[in-house]
């Protein structure tokens, strides 16, 4: 690109130069402008009122002097027709003949054309563009105002984006419109550089865009990128590494530059990275010239199983249809200009005769000489050659001219065309004293500026017989469409390049693609799509993990952690489930944490509420026997009252574990540590009060204790009783009002689990609740202790001594058991603890009597019990 550039800049000095020159010469008389100098090019040429100019490539190389500017021009040694190219310039001379037939196109007016060749060369393509602008005549007198026609009043061409970009840097600083029909860079499109160009073929931001919908469309998101060393390739370049993350995620494994010229070792690497490389996907913004060359070094490596996307530039060229290439191109997709036909072009070119044409026309008799394989030179005849005579018959030659079917830039070509003139037309139309320029004047044909005819250029629109709309936007780009190209390698080894979908630019969709995959032909043995990517996508449940120094495209997937999903494919974090749901064992989908409360359905439930209904059903058992025999001696000893009292309070202590078992609810909560506290604390009152009974009993037998019987009738001890269980009773009713047990849902102790517990609320409360029960108990316990000794047959104080024992053991394990125990298990221990100590004490308290009551009645008398009845040997 840097020869391309700085060759520019000389030509662009040199043409100051003859401008400036120019100018000194007409600032003084005569009024003339001279043609400082001529260039010798090869064209075609038609005399018309207006002239439309035109640049093709019909030679695809040259060698041309080193010094551009002599005073004996040399003639530049243009090389390898190109046939394709040839039949676009005779599609304008047909568009330019077709619309000189048309009555209603700028009746009255006939346009002439001037053509030029390129010859594929910065320099001729710059060359012709000064001279379609400057004219070629010797010499041509100025009117007195400095006005007149210019030589041409717009150009179609040129096809090089580079040539295109020096062309308009230069004639846009005149207004002159340039139309181009397959320059596509996007540099081109910006209005301050170059305000004068417009183009009917989309620009290559949509092209890029066009052909990443496609690689999105496959899922190709790991892709080598190959493209020209000039304008078009480079800012695709620029735009696709930047574009192709952005719209679908992708990156290049590789972006190499492919020289013009044929350097085989360049190639060679170029080569040599496609086949290392983990891409199976290639992308070619270039030429035929360098799919020439670099084809030639991947069959000579034998690098298969790539898929071959092309760019616009390649997509439909037939020189690289051959046996040689086919089997490592076959199943190319490309981006292809929209096919339109234009009626009556073929006939129009099986019409072309050198003979009806001019000397000066020397692009037909070159097309005649390359068709024919002769030449219209007798030296050719001197050396063995075939003589042309200009009567062959070009119907029956084998030529791509006639091939008509797939005409894309050519009616891009119809189409530039068709815009010039229909923006003469418009101007012609022009009502004097309502035109848009100052003055509201007109334009006119004799006093014609380039900028008033670039002024309805950009506000045309027609539509074509094709059935295509044609109108440019604000940037002097036409409306964005192609075609997507599949090239089908018949059994026959012959190739056929055929439609299979279309990108459009849609207004609310973006870049919209529309494809036929049955259609489509694969080039591999599986005959599906391959799979291009760095790493496979993440599935959900995982996310990305980038790899540090790759591409963005390269990572690892890593497994969501627990409580974590992702329910997207390549997702890059993943996110945490609401606090009720925990991450599936797939970690795609939150579901529902599983519930956890000591319910009636499990074992562990099953078990302590048979064990409190056992419990309760023993204390009814015993209660009932002591009902029985309540007029014995053994249940009226130590006042019966508080034997039938303990009984039922030991019965409510075995019911009031049932409220520990079952989902918590707010009743159950405040309930259950209530029910047990008062229970508990009503159980051991009447211990603690049958305790002090013995105590005062036992004193009362000694001479002076009567006294102490009076302070235990049974009316205080139903007191003592009442108000010891009335004070545990006001400690709940305290708790409970001010910060009552409520239902919880704990997801402390589990991830995947929500416990439901009853919460205490006040742990103050629950501690002084304990702590009440605790003092009666040791009370108990230690009276009893004290009075175990005492004289007596059936000392009733050693049992209560023994199941107070049992009570604090079991109540003091309690505590950090229940501490240590989470979820549910933390009211199993509870549960636990209620039930061991209630059944401890009904063990200790009443089974001792229950088996005199029952299988030793004989001992169930008053002397028996006061230790008075002798014993039989």
């Amino acid at each position: 690109m840097g020869g391309f550039l700085v060759r520019y800049l000389l030509m662009f000095i040199c043409l100051l130069m003859i401008l400036l020159s120019s100018f000194l010469e007409s600032s003084f008389p005569p009024s003339s402008c001279k043609l400082q100098n001529k260039f010798d090019l090869n064209g075609i040429h038609r005399p018309g009122d207006v002239i439309l100019g035109g640049l093709f490539e019909v030679h695809y190389s040259s060698v041309f002097p080193e010094r551009t500017f002599t005073s004996e021009p040399d003639q530049p040694n243009c090389r390898g027709f190109d046939t394709p190219g040839f039949r676009h310039a005779m599609t304008m001379a047909f568009a330019i003949d077709e619309i000189n037939k048309n009555s209603k196109i700028l009746p009255n007016v006939t346009l002439g054309y001037s053509l030029y060749d390129n010859c594929a060369t910065l320099e001729i393509g710059f060359s012709a563009a000064l001279s379609l602008a400057s004219g070629q005549e010797e010499q041509f007198w100025l009117l007195e105002n400095c006005s007149g026609t210019p030589s041409v009043v717009g150009i179609v061409g040129d096809p090089f984006s580079t040539f295109s970009i020096a062309a308009s840097s230069v004639l846009g600083l005149f207004k002159l419109p340039i139309v181009s029909y397959f320059a596509t860079c996007s540099c081109l499109s910006d209005r301050q550089r170059f305000p004068s160009f417009f183009r009917t073929i989309p620009s290559d931001a949509f092209q890029v865009r066009a052909m990443i919908q496609i690689l999105k469309h496959f899922g190709w998101t790991w892709v080598g990128l190959l493209v020209s060393d000039d304008d078009y390739g480079l800012h695709v370049s620029r735009s696709f590494k930047s574009d192709f993350l952005q719209l679908s995620g992708g990156c290049l494994a590789y972006s190499e530059i492919l020289p013009w010229e044929d350097h085989p070792n360049e190639y060679k690497k170029i080569v040599d990275l496609m086949a290392r490389s983990t891409a199976r996907v290639v992308i070619v913004f270039a030429h035929q010239i360098h799919l020439i060359h670099l084809m030639t070094e991947v069959v000579k490596q034998n690098v298969t199983g790539l898929q071959w996307i092309a760019s616009e530039a390649w997509t439909v060229v037939g020189g690289l249809h051959t046996p040689e290439f086919m089997p490592f191109l076959g199943g190319t997709l490309g981006i292809a200009i929209r096919r339109g036909e234009i009626p009556g072009f073929r006939d129009y070119l099986l019409k072309i005769n050198p003979a009806e044409q001019n000397s000066a026309n020397n692009m037909v008799k070159q097309f005649w000489e390359d068709t024919f394989h002769c030449r219209f030179s007798a030296d050719w005849l001197e050396d063995g050659g075939t003589l042309c005579t200009g009567e062959e018959e070009l119907r029956n030659a084998e030529t791509e001219l006639l091939d008509v079917t797939e005409l894309r830039p050519e009616y891009n070509i119809y189409k530039a065309v068709y815009a010039l003139a229909h923006a003469l037309d418009d101007m012609l139309h022009c009502v004097p004293g309502r035109g848009p320029f100052i003055g509201h004047s007109c334009a006119t044909l004799q006093k014609l500026e380039p900028w008033q005819l670039m002024y309805y250029l950009e506000k045309v629109n027609f539509t074509t017989p094709f059935g295509d709309q044609v109108f440019f936007d604000e940037n002097g780009d036409a409306l964005p469409i192609y075609d997507i190209m599949n090239w089908l390698w018949l059994p026959d080894g012959s190739t056929k390049v055929q439609n299979v979908g279309e990108v459009k630019m849609s207004v609310f969709k973006g870049e919209e693609v529309t494809l036929d995959e049955n259609k489509i032909f694969w080039n591999f043995k599986s005959k599906e799509p391959t799979t291009s990517v760095c790493s496979n996508n993440c599935p959900p449940g995982t996310h990305i993990a980038r790899k540090r120094g790759k591409p963005v495209c390269c990572y690892d997937c890593i497994p969501c952690s627990e409580g974590k999903i992702s329910n997207n494919t390549d997702s890059l974090e993943c996110t945490s489930c609401p606090e009720d749901f925990w991450s599936s064992p797939q970690r795609d989908h939150c579901v529902l944490k599983r519930t956890e409360f000591l319910s009636y359905h499990e074992p562990l439930g099953i078990c302590l509420t048979t064990t409190s209904l056992l419990g309760t059903f023993i204390c009814t058992v015993v209660l009932g026997i002591f009902t029985y025999h309540r007029s014995t001696p053994m249940v009226r000893a130590n006042n019966s009252e508080l034997s039938f009292l303990l009984l039922v309070s030991l019965k409510l202590c075995f019911l009031c574990s049932l409220l520990f078992i079952g989902r918590p609810r707010l009743w159950t909560c405040q309930l259950r540590h209530a029910a047990f506290g008062i229970s508990f604390v009503l159980c051991v009152s009447c211990i603690l009060v049958k305790t002090m009974v013995v105590l005062a009993v036992f004193k009362a037998s000694k001479p002076g204790g009567g006294t102490n019987l009076k302070w235990f009738g049974a009316m205080q001890q139903r007191g003592t009783v009442l108000v010891l269980t009335s004070i545990q009773a006001a400690i709940c009713t305290a708790w409970l009002v001010s910060s009552s047990p409520t239902p919880h849902k704990n997801t402390q102790y589990y991830n995947d689990k929500v416990v439901y517990e009853c919460a205490v609320g006040s742990t103050i409360g629950f501690g002084v609740l304990l702590g009440y029960i605790g003092v009666l108990a040791f009370l108990s316990f230690l009276l009893a202790f004290l009075a175990r000794n005492l004289p007596d047959n059936f000392n009733e104080a050693k049992f209560i001594t023994f199941s107070m024992l049992i009570f604090c053991a079991v109540w003091a394990a309690f505590v950090p058991a229940y501490v240590n125990s989470p979820g549910k298990y933390a009211d199993a221990v509870e549960v636990f603890a209620i039930l061991a100590s209630s059944f401890g004490l009904l063990v200790a308290l009443f089974g001792p009597k229950c088996y005199i009551i029952l299988l030793k009645p004989e001992r169930n008398t008053k002397k028996a019990i006061m230790g008075r009845e002798t014993t039989k040997p």
